[in-house]
């Protein structure tokens, strides 16, 4: 853990300290890459986790227009530019260790590119896996394959 974020254990409620040396002291992987978690701002659904390098976090704070990093294409992903399933930005945290983001936002339409709400749709119960959620938009027509 960085001494920045070692030293936030102690500080009291309403604390404030310079963003720029926040961001300066978050814990990447190898690829300068930091994990964030998509939560829906007003019900708590807990709809995706992709990447975000500083760039893309840098644009998000300041757009409040969710950009992540895609790992698959090597390039800033602006979620919902290619299905229109925008993510605004509500609030972002880190969290206590600095290598974790929650981002609560304001998702337009289903956040999945299954077409469904939420990534998180095959439940594991027991000796089986279960599908708990049906496609809101068949993904050919969210995408324009169809």
């Amino acid at each position: 853990m960085s001494d920045t974020f070692k030293s936030l254990e102690r500080a009291p409620g309403d604390s404030r300290f310079s963003l720029t040396g926040i961001l300066d002291a978050i814990r990447v992987n190898a690829d300068g890459l930091i994990p964030a978690i998509a939560q829906q701002h007003d019900s708590g659904e807990v709809l995706m986790m992709a990447w975000m390098n500083r760039e893309a976090l840098e644009e998000t704070l300041k757009t409040g227009r969710v950009c992540y990093w895609s790992r698959s294409r090597g390039k800033l992903w602006r979620k919902g530019e290619s299905s229109g399933q925008q993510q605004h930005l509500k609030g972002a945290a880190l969290d206590c260790d600095g290598d974790t983001l929650l981002l609560k936002v304001d998702q337009t339409g289903p956040a999945c590119h299954s077409g469904r709400r939420s990534c998180f749709y095959v439940a594991l119960e027991g000796d089986e896996a279960r599908i708990v959620s049906d496609p809101l938009i068949d993904p050919d027509t969210l995408y324009g394959k169809g």
